[in-house]
């Protein structure tokens, strides 16, 4: 469904910028106040929409205004603790350090999505999309790995904590890999050497080009759509499937082990208030995947229907619902991945006592010794 629009120009800048309502009325297309030599950097399926209410821009500017000092906030703060605390400078941290600074880049390019949705459009033209399209590759892309990287690291000191846990040289040397890996996916549109960075939805945002009806469109989106999307998910998933089933086999293999010698518990400091140890790992799996799959499944959906599928279903207003899913999610990361990490909030209570928050050196160290320490092994029968 087109959306309507109340603001009316006299002297549109294309030729196409008007249609005629059936009371007799002309409307505005989107990019009605777009100069002509900056159409071409416009996919033609956008100009067949109507522009949309001045509300909704300046609602979906209030939204990133709220996003970008939230995800800033917390991500900068990440930042800063992490990189100068000398207890956080491990090596799994070194992953969640680099995902704070991917969130934290992704969230520097909202002041061109503001800009552009005050003046209702595509105000910054080819230069201001080159620039938010290519932060947010950069980002998202470097985020999606990066999760994948944090999903390994997990995996080897759960599952391998004598001979696979990984050192620090050996994290930076993967976080190093992942911006190799990532760069290309952003240089390659940017220069459009393969693929294209072009404006989306209400031409506010920007992302790669999933729209071409060309061979060389199809297969860009799909190679990316393998190497950003679903390669980082499969990573993910098997990483994390195999801690949960990890865990649930030791915690039976101890329940059979105590019921043979006749003792409701082979741990001496079990507390039977606190969840068992399966559910905690398992809730943390869960939530890890399910902000990975909220941030980044609906740009997966709205390129391959771009490109694949019927482009009619990509309406201006359903293709900004992608850029907000992945907004918040980079506004959620520092709070799931370091806000819960007991020394982080130490660190905070130490720097920041007006937070009022209340973390003590015992409970800091008894959550990172469950944490961070290998599961006993069951004793022999």
């Amino acid at each position: 469904m087109l959306l309507n629009s109340s603001t009316i120009s006299p002297k549109p800048l294309f030729p196409q910028a008007r249609i005629m309502n059936p009371g007799g009325s002309e409307r505005n297309l989107l990019a009605w106040n777009v100069p002509p030599e900056e159409i071409v950097h416009i996919p033609e399926h956008w100009l067949s929409y109507e522009e949309p209410e001045t509300s909704m821009h300046l609602l979906l500017g209030m939204l990133y205004i709220g996003f970008f000092f939230m995800a800033t906030i917390g991500n900068g703060l990440v930042l800063w603790i992490f990189t100068t605390a000398k207890s956080l400078q491990t090596a799994s941290n070194v992953f969640v350090v680099n995902l704070a600074f991917c969130d934290f880049m992704m969230m520097l390019k909202t002041p061109v999505f503001v800009y552009n949705c005050f003046h209702k459009g595509y105000a910054l033209g080819h230069l201001g999309c080159q620039i938010f399209a290519s932060m947010g590759s950069l980002s998202g892309i470097g985020g999606g790995m990066t999760n994948a990287c944090i999903a390994y690291d997990r995996y080897t000191t759960i599952t391998k904590p004598f001979d696979g846990k990984i050192t620090r040289p050996k994290a930076i040397v993967m976080v190093l890999l992942v911006w190799i890996y990532t760069v290309p996916w952003t240089v390659l549109p940017l220069t459009e050497v393969w693929g294209r960075f072009v404006p989306e939805g209400f031409l506010t945002t920007c992302s790669f080009d999933y729209l071409t009806n060309t061979f060389d469109t199809k297969l860009f989106v799909g190679s990316i759509f393998t190497c950003s999307y679903v390669i980082p998910m499969i990573m993910i998933i098997y990483f994390y499937s195999q801690i949960v089933s990890k865990v649930f086999s030791h915690e039976k293999a101890l329940r059979e082990q105590a019921k043979k010698m006749n003792v409701e518990s082979l741990r001496s400091n079990q507390n039977q208030g606190n969840q068992s140890a399966e559910v905690r790992i398992a809730k943390a799996a869960i939530t890890i995947c399910s902000l990975f799959v909220a941030a980044w499944t609906p740009y997966a959906v709205v390129a391959m229907i771009g490109a694949f599928g019927d482009q009619a279903l990509l309406t201006p207003g359903v293709t900004m619902i992608p850029a907000c899913c992945c907004k918040f999610v980079a506004c959620l990361d520092p709070y799931v991945y370091a806000i819960s990490h007991p020394r982080y909030r130490m660190e905070l209570q130490k720097r920041m006592p007006w937070l009022a928050i209340k973390e003590s050196d015992s409970d800091a160290q008894s959550t990172t010794t469950e944490s961070s320490a290998p599961p006993p092994a069951p004793a022999s029968t």
